[in-house]
């Protein structure tokens, strides 16, 4: 198939790539500065989102594309200004891909949008499923509301879509590396009260679950994209103190990160209890249900 990608050359985007390469997949990556990489047998660099670039008339027929393109949610302090920009840019990214399957002569089978399980809110008590369709009330809530109701439109040209809400994802990039500081400097522990949820996947299962929702033609609309075991922060830091070979005894005290980090520290200080209920019952294999061999697997050196 003739796949195409935004947010290709990111965390998520380059696992992805790679395992759609090994399955024989061509994958055009959509990028501002195509002139910036370096096409090969399998890839393609399409430019987009400037005036300059048409990339609907450069893309041949895609079979599938995935939405991966937005801002950092974890790249500064959530100023006014910074929340703007987390929203608009997946707005942007969003309304230039309907952009190109609106002008492409045939339309693509799927769009795969990321998404994230920040839609459901945050809970200490609750258990989210896709079934869960009311929104939580809070910043990154309203972002993936408006993000998916954008990405959404593709239903209405006849694209099957579905919303991958990603939990916390595990891999050498991301929010790992720096999970792992203060352990590796003998000072990890709890978050605040460490009672709050994280829902986690590994690196390998989010792009699998992106593939998975590629080929199975059954699913659309929301996907969460979460292994079935999440854990509260006080035992997914005991195990990671266990993988480290590391203490997991000096709390963070829940003041002390929101003076740091301000309305961001939600980030660390909150989170949801979040089941991919879709997935196990479209009969999605998971490579790393449990947290421990998924950090081994990233960790162990």
């Amino acid at each position: 198939m003739n796949i195409a990608i935004t947010g290709g050359t990111g965390f998520v985007g380059q696992t992805l790539t790679n395992a759609l390469i090994e399955e024989g997949h061509h994958v055009y990556i959509l990028t501002r500065n195509p002139d910036k990489h370096h096409d090969t047998n399998h890839i393609t660099f399409v430019g987009w989102l400037k005036e300059e670039f048409s990339p609907w008339e450069e893309l041949p027929e895609i079979h599938a594309f995935v939405n991966l393109a937005g801002e950092s949610l974890n790249s500064g302090r959530w100023t006014e200004e910074k929340k703007r920009s987390i929203m608009n840019s997946r707005i942007d990214a969003t309304e230039g891909v309907l952009e190109i399957i609106e002008k492409s002569h045939t339309k693509p089978g799927v769009l795969v949008n990321a998404s994230a399980v920040g839609y459901y809110g945050n809970s200490k008590t609750k258990t989210f499923t896709e079934e869960t369709t009311k929104p939580g009330n809070d910043f990154l809530a309203s972002v993936v509301e408006e993000w998916e109701k954008r990405a959404v439109k593709a239903s209405d040209l006849n694209v099957r879509t579905v919303f991958v809400r990603f939990g916390i994802i595990l891999g050498e990039e991301g929010a790992l590396p720096k999970m792992i500081i203060p352990y590796r400097l003998m000072a990890g522990g709890n978050l605040g009260s460490g009672e709050q949820w994280m829902s986690w996947v590994h690196i390998d299962d989010a792009a699998g679950l992106i593939q998975f929702a590629i080929k199975e033609e059954k699913l659309q609309g929301p996907l969460n994209g979460t292994a079935p075991h999440p854990m509260r922060n006080k035992d997914f830091g005991q195990i990671l103190g266990e993988v480290l070979n590391r203490p997991h005894w000096i709390p963070a005290p829940a003041f002390a990160l929101k003076t740091a980090l301000g309305e961001m520290s939600t980030l660390l200080l909150d989170g949801q209890s979040v089941m991919p209920k879709k997935a196990v019952e479209h009969g999605y294999s998971f490579k790393y249900p449990e947290l421990k061999p998924a950090l081994q697997s990233i960790l162990d050196e």
